[in-house]
């Protein structure tokens, strides 16, 4: 194990982001920055030993904040969208940004993975563990709430994620990770060729503006259905109205509980190409699959790579999108001193 600090630029107001190094025995690192707690690379030995990043990302800190995508950061304190972006809790309406027709996407334009935070290297356990505290109307939400995220690489290869979080009065909590991932290499094209496995029986539809209607649809005789190992690209643009409207894959997957909530493989991707595969456990009961359907070719990336549409797909465990306006998906409310705890793993095999 080895972990190092550097410096990763400023951002425009002048603030020092730093960036973290951390080595596992099997030769794969990550590399995670205070901007946005934000995973900056993955580098993985396929099945011969070749080392590629497989994490879209910038060169600085200077490119996340000027550029879109929210490669690699911690989405909080909401994940994904909300209607109209209002939520009510105990009967107060509450307006947060709206920032994509109207709606809120990740909580609006400075939501968490806009903010310089709170960094210690827990070296002995290969931990970086950030923190952040979110003043009681921030986002326009309630509460002062003060969170921890923390990344450590096993030796296992794997990044586990960890998220908890207290807020002093009712609040929305459902914190995610929005790393865009190409097995073959961050700078190896698209993702069409990978193959998926997903373990959810359901998905939730949505509508023109990518909310979620409240309905739970089977994948059954759906494009939707990855519960058989199949290749991303197969249905992608498929005449199904769901792909239509997403231009891809970018829909919740209701996971399957099988009885209790609990870290539990949900995902496995392969690139069949170096044969990597990731696979991913989580406790939440959702999970974002987006296939990168609006990666511009303007996003310019780490060794001067112009991304383009469809070069990297998101596995971003959650709460429902929009669950604050559905009675029947299950709550994002966080309880005033109830804790927020979650887990999340990516696991290279």
């Amino acid at each position: 194990m080895g972990m190092k600090t550097s410096l990763f630029g400023k951002t425009g107001n002048g603030q020092e982001a730093k960036i973290v190094t951390i080595m596992n025995k099997k030769g794969m690192g990550i590399e995670v920055t205070n901007y946005g707690a934000t995973l900056v690379s993955a580098t993985v030995p396929d099945e011969k030993g070749h080392i590629e990043d497989v994490i879209l990302g910038y060169e600085d800190v200077t490119d996340y904040a000027a550029n879109g995508g929210f490669f690699g950061a911690v989405i909080g304190r909401n994940g994904n969208r909300i209607g109209k972006a209002k939520v009510t809790i105990n009967g107060v309406d509450y307006q947060m940004e709206q920032n994509e027709n109207g709606n809120s996407l990740h909580s609006g334009t400075r939501g968490f993975d806009k903010v310089i935070w709170d960094m210690e290297l827990l070296e002995e356990e290969a931990t970086v563990k950030f923190t952040h505290h979110s003043p009681d109307g921030d986002e326009g939400l309630p509460g002062n709430f003060d969170v921890t995220v923390s990344y450590t690489l096993t030796d296992e290869n794997e990044i586990r994620i960890h998220y908890t979080g207290v807020s002093d009065a009712d609040t929305i909590a459902n914190m995610t990770n929005h790393s865009y991932f190409n097995l073959a290499g961050h700078d190896k094209g698209t993702i069409l060729d990978h193959t998926l496995w997903m373990d959810a029986d359901a998905f939730t539809v949505i509508d023109e503006e990518s909310i979620p209607t409240g309905e739970l649809r089977s994948v059954e005789g759906t494009p939707m259905d990855f519960r058989k190992t199949r290749r991303i690209g197969d249905d992608i643009d498929d005449t199904y109205e769901q792909i239509q409207l997403a231009h891809g894959y970018d829909h919740n997957f209701v996971l399957n509980q099988n009885g209790e909530e609990k870290l539990r493989k949900i995902a496995k991707v392969t690139d069949p190409l170096t044969k990597r595969t990731m696979e991913v456990y989580t406790d939440c009961v959702g999970v974002q699959f987006y296939t990168g359907n609006f990666i511009e070719k303007t996003q310019i990336g780490k060794g001067g790579i112009a991304y383009q549409k469809r070069s990297g797909l998101c596995l971003e465990t959650q709460f429902f999108p929009d669950a604050p306006n559905h009675e029947h998906f299950p709550s994002s409310i966080l309880k005033a001193g109830e804790v927020y705890d979650t887990t999340t793993i990516y696991k290279f095999v």
